[in-house]
């Protein structure tokens, strides 16, 4: 693994070698200026896995470099350097983005420790892009499998709903790829840097789904010794997959309509509204229609999560995906 690259932008020729000697002990592979300008200069030509700027600086000042690296990246690590007279300066620059600030006179430790601090940051959010993206990969809409016509209408369906906000609930038989096609629907839509977080609402028994849905507060209910959040606040700014929805009881589809037109609800034993921002993926293997006749399945909630229905046929109705199922789980069986 290559040694971190830092770019040092500092004017006071001591304090610059001192901080070039400090870290080349350290093994960073260093590159450093002595003014903003030549800084900007060095960080359009290479890339930096950290820059560490003095706050003040002649031509071009630590704020705005700061500014500009900013610009040509988000993503970049920018640590200021200020004297204890402008530590109210170096706060603004965090607002502005920057990683940290350090005071003069520097102290050694307190520097390697930001350091470290923002590789480790880096390296965390790094894996995180590369799991995101190993995640679109993998619930792309041509790793869903099936090449026959129904199937094709569901992926068009899919990518017409991706991006929208709409309800959708997915209809389809236990083990058609009902969870698979709400993964699709999330991963390639504006939320996918935002959680989903699925529900077996037909596995969780009825006496504890509404916990795990909206979260309880400490001392609502005996064994409730500390307060937690439910999958609804654990969906904030993402999706809420809501599994076999049929199975949910009336007194909890009343709570869920209530999610679904007011976009809020309240703990377990709460009394503070608990406002969210979710999309709602609901599947079942029931028909809903005939459920709701039954009295069975709540009038008002269907036609509020009936928004996109996606119907998955099942194998027996597109034999012509056996072959291809059949290589794929192959394929897929021989790697492990």
């Amino acid at each position: 693994m290559k040694n971190p690259k830092i770019l040092i932008a500092e004017d006071h020729d001591l304090s610059r070698q001192n901080i070039v000697e400090l870290l080349s002990r350290k093994g960073y592979e260093i590159k450093a200026v002595e003014n903003g300008k030549k800084a900007m200069d060095a960080a359009m030509e290479e890339k930096f896995d950290i820059i560490i700027s003095d706050l003040k600086m002649p031509v071009v000042d630590g704020l705005q470099l700061l500014e500009f690296v900013m610009e040509m990246n988000p993503e970049n690590i920018v640590i200021i350097v200020t004297g204890y007279g402008t530590i109210d300066t170096a706060v603004e620059a965090m607002k502005l983005g920057a990683f940290d600030y350090i005071t003069k006179p520097l102290n050694e430790e307190l520097v390697e420790l930001t350091i470290s601090r923002a590789l480790s940051y880096t390296k965390l959010r790094d894996e995180n892009l590369a799991l995101k993206n190993h995640l679109r990969k993998q619930y792309d809409f041509g790793n869903i499998v099936g090449y026959s016509e129904p199937m094709k209408k569901v992926f068009d369906t899919v990518r017409k709903v991706a991006n929208s906000d709409s309800t959708v609930i997915v209809y389809g038989d236990s083990g058609t790829g009902k969870e698979l096609v709400a993964k699709a629907i999330h991963f390639n839509s504006d939320r996918s840097n935002f959680p989903l977080v699925a529900v077996n609402c037909g596995a969780i028994p009825e006496d504890l789904l509404e916990s795990e849905l909206f979260g309880h507060e400490k001392g609502a209910f005996t064994g409730a010794f500390n307060s937690r959040i439910g999958r609804f606040e654990m969906a904030h700014g993402g999706t809420i997959f809501l599994d076999e929805i049929a199975d949910m009881s009336p007194a909890l589809q009343v709570k869920v309509l209530r999610v679904l037109q007011e976009r809020q609800f309240e703990r377990i034993g709460g009394v503070k509204s608990i406002n969210v921002d979710v999309r709602i993926i609901a599947a079942t293997n029931q028909d809903l229609e005939k459920a709701v006749e039954e009295k069975r399945f709540r009038e008002d909630l269907f036609y509020r999560i009936n928004v996109i229905p996606i119907y998955i046929p099942p194998l027996r109705k597109r034999k012509s995906d056996i072959p291809i199922l059949a290589n794929f789980f192959l394929a897929k069986f021989n790697k492990s």
